[in-house]
C-alpha cells in the first residue's frame, strides 16, 4: 500500500477500532516516511556539492578547496549508508533488537575479549544514533565480563546487527601472561528482534521458572542491595532470558517476560520459514572453526571476516566502532546467495 492510502486511512473515524492494525499502520508510515527523508538527504547534500562546484569553476576560487572535499565526504557518507539501508528488505530488518554477548573458553582472557567487543558494539550504536541500554551485564572475576545483555533502538538496528551473529576470534600478546605469549580467545554474539508488546505468544507459566539473584555490574552501577534481577528459563524450548536493569524486581521480570515472548515468537517464525538452520549456525561451539571473523593484533594487524573475505589492517578503527564495511559485505553477500 501506497503512502498515501496509509495516511488516508490513519484518518478515517474507526481507525483505532482495530488496535493492532493502527499501530501496524502507523509504522509503515513512519518507515515510509523515514525512506523518503533518507533519499532527500541523499539529493540535498548531492545539490551543496553541485554548489559548491559551480561556484569554484566560475570564479577560479580555490579557497573553496577544503569545503568542497567536506561537502564531498559527506555526500559519499550519506550515499553509502543510503545505498545500505537498501539491502534491508526482510520482515524483521526495520526492527528494534536485542543483542548478548557470551565470552568463550579461556577465563580472563575471554572475558576481557568479549568487553572488548561489547565497547566496540556499543561505540557503533552510538555512531549510528541509535539509543540502547543494559539489560543484564554479568562482571569477570578478574577482567571483562561473563555475559552482556543490550537492548538496541533504532532504524533497522536488526537488520543491521543480524550480520554480527555468531563467534568472533581474537588473536593477541596477552595483557594477562606475564611472559607476554600471543593467546587466541572467542567471544559469541546473538541478536533477535524485538517484536510489539501484542505478540500472541501464550507461555504456561508451570513451564518456566523463574530465578532472581543479585544485580551486579560494571563500575557498581547496577549493584543492588537485594536480589532484584530476575532470570527465566523457558522449559519446553530451553530459552534463558534475565534482566537486571530496574530497581525493582517487578519491572525486571517485566522485561524479561516481554524477551522471553520476543524469543518464543521468534523461534516460532522461524519453523514457519524454515529458518531453523539460521538459528542453529549462530549458536555453534565459542571456539576453533566455527568464528565468523577474526582480530588479529600480533604478528600482524588485520581484521578480516570469513564468510565475505572483507577485511582492514586498521584494527584500531574496527575496535573504536567502524564496522560498517563489514555490515555492508555480509548484507550484499547474502543478496548474492538469495538472488
Amino acid at each position: 500500500m501506497e503512502l498515501d492510502e496509509l495516511k488516508a486511512h490513519s484518518l478515517k473515524d474507526d481507525f483505532w477500532s482495530d488496535t493492532s492494525y493502527a499501530q501496524t499502520t502507523l509504522k509503515s508510515i513512519n518507515l515510509l516516511e523515514g525512506q523518503i527523508s533518507d533519499w532527500e538527504n541523499v539529493l540535498s547534500c548531492e545539490e551543496d556539492v553541485d554548489i559548491l562546484l559551480e561556484l569554484a569553476s566560475d570564479d577560479n576560487d580555490e579557497s573553496l578547496t577544503p569545503d568542497l572535499k567536506k561537502s564531498l565526504r559527506t555526500f559519499s557518507k550519506t550515499l553509502d549508508n543510503y545505498e545500505l539501508q537498501q539491502l534491508l528488505s526482510a520482515e524483521d530488518d526495520a526492527l528494534n533488537c536485542i543483542v548478548t554477548i557470551h565470552p568463550g573458553a579461556g577465563g580472563t582472557e575471554s572475558q576481557d575479549w568479549a568487553e572488548m567487543l561489547y565497547r566496540m558494539y556499543t561505540r557503533w550504536f552510538d555512531s549510528r544514533g541509535w539509543s540502547w541500554k543494559i539489560l543484564d551485564y554479568l562482571p569477570g572475576d578478574e577482567a571483562g565480563l561473563k555475559d552482556a545483555t543490550i537492548e538496541v533502538k533504532g532504524d533497522y538496528a536488526f537488520g543491521y546487527v543480524k550480520a554480527e551473529n555468531g563467534v568472533h576470534r581474537l588473536v593477541r600478546i596477552s595483557p594477562f601472561d606475564s611472559n607476554a605469549r600471543r593467546h587466541t580467545s572467542f567471544a559469541s554474539v546473538f541478536t533477535y528482534p524485538i517484536y510489539d508488546n501484542e505478540i500472541e505468544i501464550v507461555i504456561d507459566m508451570s513451564e518456566v521458572r523463574v530465578d532472581t539473584y543479585r544485580a551486579s555490574g560494571a563500575g557498581g552501577q547496577h549493584i543492588n542491595k537485594t536480589d532484584s534481577a530476575v532470570r527465566l528459563t523457558h522449559g519446553p524450548t530451553g530459552v534463558v532470558v534475565q534482566c537486571q536493569n530496574e530497581r525493582s524486581q517487578h519491572k525486571n521480570k517485566e522485561t524479561a517476560m516481554k524477551l522471553l515472548k520476543a524469543r518464543l515468537y521468534q523461534l516460532e517464525k522461524e519453523k514457519e520459514q524454515a529458518k531453523m538452520d539460521q538459528m542453529a549456525s549462530s549458536k555453534t561451539e565459542i571456539g576453533w572453526g566455527n568464528q565468523i571473523r577474526s582480530y588479529v593484533f600480533h604478528p600482524y594487524t588485520m581484521v578480516k571476516d570469513h564468510r565475505t573475505k572483507h577485511e582492514t589492517g586498521n584494527i584500531q578503527a574496527v575496535m573504536n566502532g567502524d564496522i560498517d564495511g563489514f555490515i555492508k559485505a555480509y548484507l550484499l553477500n547474502q543478496m548474492g546467495k538469495e538472488s
